[in-house]
């Protein structure tokens, strides 16, 4: 493997893995950070949500600067800010100063996350992307598993600050050895045959405001319920998007191009990020207070019942990986899907911790599976000079997915008897997720991408 490739890798590795430590571990310093800070409870919230909205509204913007400026350079730029800005949080006064450090390090984690898989796309042709994909994958497992029992050590022992203090030197180290490293080939992806156009700027507007209301609104359902001023804000973002819709089709440098948003393969393999994350979420959400309320478990037993689960999706990752190249990204998805769907139900009938642990098994290793395999596919079937918006939206839904999941049981935890209810209607929503398999790529099946995509990707970056 080429040195660009092994920084590639590495960057898209660790970068990914800096993110959902930082978030994990976040949970677990909150309270901590509270007391210390004299915060109220919604103003501890906010260091959460604002960066939330910040990444969501901007990961699209993101990518599409990293396809024209390319994507090395972007997550540098990203990289470099988001450690910096931790440092800045971990010497804030007060809870104002971590709010908006916090907004603007999700500004910068927009500015990566993107170009971590746009990085693997210019680096590795696409027929070989599964298995870097996979090793992300497996490595993300890993953090979101360690980040509680991390997050609990420092806290413990050296306060709330140090949960920040921890992404600083990993962040330098990333920024200084991408910024090194030149990658292969031209310094940017290819520009479209119009030309390099104008940075769709009312587009990103539209798009951000109609995301920002969007998780702002399914972010607070679960604390406020369904009010007035969470049906404005769904009217709003329905209304952002409406215009956004009608924007993109007129402009002649539309922020989302053609190859991206009219491709039903890309379209499908997002639905099914969404469908995915939504119900493995909002298990993961109703399963925290099952098996605390209603059986009984503190939350150390709660951890271990859980464990099964990541290391399902650790060790799954490259399996997927494989059975995808052996049997195609349709088969592959759609027993993942059927596998996620049987882990939730199985926790809603589940008593024992045998039976719980069952469940949370079948849950990381469907959950994983789709991870693998639908970002594989959004990746590799947008054109190269459309990789960064590719991952933004790959990105977004696994942003949207996990809140709008939560949104859905709690909403079903006020009109039904009890939480364990909305089981079943997030195992129907990793179900609804088949029906978009069926579009995904067969084994064999090159389709756009024989073409247009592996043409230019091959001849130029790979």
């Amino acid at each position: 493997m080429s040195a660009h490739r092994r920084v590639a890798l590495a960057s898209s590795v660790i970068g990914a893995v800096v993110v959902a430590l930082d978030g994990t571990v976040l949970t677990i310093a909150q309270p901590t950070l509270q007391r210390d800070l004299h915060a109220s409870f919604a103003e501890v919230q906010w260091t959460s949500t604002g960066y939330l909205i910040a990444v969501a509204s901007l990961l699209v913007f993101a990518g599409r600067l990293g396809d024209r400026y390319g994507h090395q350079r972007l997550f540098a730029i990203g990289v470099l800010g988001f450690g910096a800005v931790s440092a800045g949080i971990g010497v804030a006064s007060g809870v104002g100063w971590v709010i908006g450090l916090r907004v603007l390090q999700g500004v910068f984690g927009a500015l990566l996350q993107p170009a971590t898989l746009g990085m693997l796309r210019a680096a590795f042709p696409p027929d070989r992307l599964g298995m870097p994909i996979a090793v992300r994958t497996s490595a993300i497992g890993v953090a979101a598993a360690a980040g509680p029992l991390v997050g609990g050590v420092l806290v413990t022992h050296l306060g709330w600050r140090s949960v920040f203090f921890l992404n600083v030197v990993p962040a330098l180290v990333l920024g200084v050895l991408a910024l090194a490293v030149r990658p292969q080939g031209p310094p940017r992806a290819t520009p479209p045959a119009g030309g390099r156009g104008r940075l769709d700027l009312p587009g990103a507007a539209l798009l951000a405001l109609a995301l920002a209301c969007l998780v702002h609104t399914l972010v607070g359902v679960p604390e406020h319920g369904w009010s007035a001023s969470a049906a404005l804000g769904l009217l709003t973002a329905t209304g952002a998007g409406l215009l956004l819709v009608r924007h993109e089709r007129r402009t002649a440098d539309p922020l989302l191009p053609p190859d991206v948003l009219g491709s039903a393969v890309v379209g499908a393999a997002l639905g099914i990020l969404v469908a995915a994350s939504a119900a493995m979420f909002g298990t993961l959400f109703v399963a925290s207070f099952v098996l605390q309320d209603e059986l009984g478990m503190d939350p150390l037993r709660t951890s271990l019942a859980a464990l099964p689960g990541g290391a399902a999706m650790v060790l799954g990752a490259p399996l997927a990986a494989v059975a995808m190249r052996r049997y195609g990204a349709r088969r592959t998805t759609a027993v993942a899907l059927a596998l996620l769907a049987l882990g939730v139900l199985g926790l809603f009938r589940a008593a024992g911790m045998m039976a719980v642990g069952g469940g949370f098994l079948l849950l990381g290793a469907g959950f994983g599976t789709v991870m693998v395999t639908a970002t594989a596919v959004v990746v590799r079937e947008a054109a190269a000079g459309s990789a960064g918006v590719a991952g933004g939206l790959q990105q977004t839904a696994m942003n949207v997915g996990p809140v709008l999941g939560v949104a859905v049981a709690a909403t079903l935890a006020t009109v039904t008897d009890g939480l364990r209810v909305a089981l079943p209607v997030l195992a129907g929503t990793a179900l609804v997720g088949l029906l978009a398999a069926r579009k995904l790529p067969d084994v064999g099946d090159r389709r756009a991408t024989t073409v247009g995509p592996l043409r230019h990707h091959g001849g130029s970056e790979a």
